[in-house]
């Protein structure tokens, strides 16, 4: 069996780098895309360098390529060359709050960007499966129209319709985006349409809090591992609205390459996923302070501004069921109080 090579652009970000060292230990060789453009969204907390010094020094081979995927003759031109067995598509400018300082920036790269990996794919490997880190935010502030009831430390869904979270076929019309949330949103329904159209193996994950110890967390993007950050080095953290209640779902990035695995192996067409830790792997702000000092055994620093974020949800976690039929094989193997420990063992060890 020949090779297989998978191409993942922002390999340097996250889900990228854990996507790059999880394939290439299943065999795979790894050509990456990133410019480092993270370092100028989010100024030098944002930096990736130190992620790329550890892909080169852990992936045998590994072929790191500095190139904007906004450059649409470099990126037609690489795949050209390449001809991957799978792309992987996780570059984006991930915050919704920088997104409306940097609004033809933003849908830049995160659509047109997407649209030239999408047609590079089409002329060059349309048969190689095209996996597409969407976001929950394509949904906008609607989930915030669901019935919700509000408990101790959290708010939860008052519909039993949604006991289990928010499904694929949620509506995505007439409600408040975030810049971000449109762009994305934008390159979601292409990856779907380039599925659909030109029967392409694409599937769209539409991620919650991904999180992990390998991200460069901002205060505008990474809430578990920033959060963890401010604990341990007695920073005062910001809670927006919501009285702190406001709940996400967290999983790990390497569960997230866990099911990018299992699809590239049966890949379907035009898909949609979301993509979260589901309701098990949920919290408030309030609840995930309470988690971080149990696990560092310092007490959270932090204050409260009435004003909630424009767009932001109330409480999102994951139906997990579509994934789990589509691909019974993937389960969420880490837990958050293991996802809280990793994060810090992590920090504790860069720091000293």
């Amino acid at each position: 069996m020949p090779e297989q090579l998978a191409l993942v652009t922002g390999s340097c970000g996250l889900v990228g780098s854990e996507a790059a060292l999880f394939f290439a230990r299943n065999g795979f060789r790894i050509v990456g895309i990133d410019n480092n453009q993270r370092a100028v969204f989010f100024g030098p907390e944002g930096d990736t360098s130190r992620t790329l010094e550890t892909l080169r020094s852990q992936i045998k081979g590994y072929r790191h390529e500095n190139l904007d995927i906004r450059d649409r003759e470099a990126v037609l031109a690489l795949v050209k060359e390449l001809k991957p067995s799978l792309i992987i598509h996780t570059a984006a400018q991930p915050s919704h709050d920088r997104a409306a300082a940097i609004p033809f920036i933003d849908f830049e790269v995160n659509a047109l960007g997407t649209l030239h990996l999408l047609e590079a794919a089409r002329r060059h490997c349309p048969e190689s499966p095209f996996i597409h880190m969407s976001t929950n935010k394509v949904y906008g502030d609607r989930p915030n129209s669901i019935p919700m009831k509000e408990l101790s430390t959290r708010y939860d869904y008052d519909d039993r319709s949604f006991e289990g979270g928010i499904a694929e076929d949620f509506p995505v019309d007439q409600s408040k985006h975030s810049l971000f949330g449109a762009s994305k949103l934008a390159s979601d329904v292409m990856v779907q349409e380039y599925g659909r159209y030109f029967n392409l193996p694409t599937c769209c994950l539409r991620g919650g809090c991904l999180t992990g110890p390998n991200h460069s967390a901002v205060e505008l993007h990474g809430f578990l591992n920033y959060l963890v950050k401010c604990n341990l080095e007695g920073r005062e953290y910001t809670v927006f609205g919501y009285k702190g209640k406001q709940v996400r779902d967290n999983l790990h990035s390497r569960d997230v390459a866990g099911f990018m695995l299992e699809f590239s192996r049966a890949p379907r067409i035009g898909e949609v996923y979301n993509l979260g830790g589901g309701k098990d792997n949920s919290c408030s702000i309030l609840e995930a302070f309470q988690l971080v000092e149990e696990v560092t055994g310092r007490k959270m620093k932090w204050r409260y501004v009435e004003e909630a974020r424009s767009g932001d949800h109330i409480c999102y976690y994951s139906d997990l069921t579509k994934m789990k039929t589509h691909y019974p094989q993937w389960r969420v193997s880490t837990d958050l109080d293991q996802i809280c420990r990793e994060i810090a063992e992590r920090y504790v060890a860069a720091v000293h």
